[in-house]
């Protein structure tokens, strides 16, 4: 047992310690001061979602970029509430004739509503670089500049942007950062070793005509989530130079946490229940890594306990564990500026290993709810 033990953690931490490598290697990125040129159409799709829309709105108004080289265009997805009516009621109160924003409803072909949504504006974007956000999110001032500048100064056909929590109170949200944390400095280190295969719909761009030559979502629209990360899959198979990340603190997309428990878990669940359909190798061999390290320190923390396993190995193994996390979280605390999370590292520690094993055994056997609709696997 101490052998696969050590073993497990071993490769974990050369893991880790390529994604710390990659994460330097993705340099930050500097604005310029250049004329913008690209066309953009931002997407949204929304449901159900009246009290976001309005913050989303605001910042979207409030864009630095030339209004006539972007449209948006907002995706209704059979709202409940008064989603449309506050959009129509906020943009009329606006000076808003300068700007091209336009309501659409979502036209429902398969089992993956996002993914329908997102494609039926692609249908409609009058401009060639198509990117997309979420509805409780909320775009900085130079959003849009940011991405002009990157694809100005690079040979690029997808990019993938960078997204924070906006809030940070309580220890729920103290632990959910960290988590959210520790995903995106492994995104970034997946990009800077040549090996991309996580991303944020919330802040994706892309070329409208690199997404008909993928064929848009064809091949995983039986899957309700992933309409970034199996997007982005097809395009590291066909043209991999071509997809980088934005790693620049004037393109980072804010939304917010989950307010409660059980929608965390809800969303969590959502999120591993892609990994099984993931065609990306690099990708299976992370997350399968990733769990046995976490299952390894719940079982032998059982040993322990039990007697049936020697405590100071088990506290060697945790601590290799807690030491390499630590550095790949403090570099994304770095770059969102949220150094003051790392406070609540360490007992965070002793709560995600039981967390991941449980999201990832319950989203092999559970469907899922998201926006007040249950999901199969």
């Amino acid at each position: 047992m101490l052998i696969t033990f050590v073993i497990i953690t071993i490769l974990y931490l050369f893991l880790i310690g390529f994604f710390v490598l990659g994460f330097d290697k993705v340099k930050q990125f500097r604005l310029q001061d250049i004329t913008p040129k690209t066309t953009f159409t931002v997407i949204i799709p929304f449901r159900n979602e009246a009290e976001n829309l309005p913050e989303l709105l605001d910042s979207l108004l409030n864009l630095n970029y030339p209004k006539h080289l972007f449209e948006v265009v907002l995706v209704n997805d059979d709202s409940e509430d008064d989603s449309v009516k506050t959009i129509k009621n906020q943009l009329s109160h606006s000076q808003t004739t300068q700007y091209n924003i336009k309501i659409i409803d979502n036209q429902r072909k398969t089992n993956s509503p996002k993914k329908d949504a997102i494609t039926s504006a692609i249908k409609q974007a009058k401009h060639q670089w198509i990117i997309t956000t979420d509805a409780d999110c909320i775009v900085p001032i130079y959003w849009l500049d940011s991405f002009d500048n990157f694809i100005q100064s690079h040979t690029v056909k997808m990019i993938a942007g960078p997204v924070c929590y906006n809030q940070n109170k309580g220890l729920l949200n103290y632990f959910e950062t960290l988590d959210f944390l520790s995903l995106i400095g492994a995104t970034i280190g997946g990009f800077g070793i040549n090996k991309p295969f996580l991303c944020n719909g919330a802040n994706l761009a892309y070329q409208k005509q690199f997404f008909k030559q993928l064929n848009g979502f064809e091949g995983n629209t039986n899957i309700a989530s992933g309409d970034d990360i199996f997007l982005m899959e097809k395009a590291v198979k066909t043209d991999n130079q071509s997809i980088l990340y934005l790693k620049n603190n004037q393109a980072i997309v804010t939304t917010k946490p989950q307010s409660n428990l059980k929608n965390l878990i809800s969303q969590r669940v959502r999120w591993a229940s892609k990994t099984s359909n993931y065609k990306n190798n690099f990708a299976k061999i992370v997350g399968l890594l990733v769990l046995l390290m976490n299952a390894s320190l719940v079982i032998g923390l059982l040993l322990v306990a039990l007697g049936l396993f020697a405590l100071k190995p088990f506290a060697y193994l945790f601590f290799i564990k807690v030491a390499i996390d630590f550095i790949l979280i403090y570099k994304a605390c770095q770059l969102f500026n949220k150094e003051e999370l790392l406070k609540h590292y360490l007992w965070s520690c002793f709560i995600y290993p039981f967390f991941s094993v449980y999201i990832a055994f319950i989203s092999m056997f559970t469907t899922y709810k998201w926006k007040n609709r249950t999901f199969k696997k």
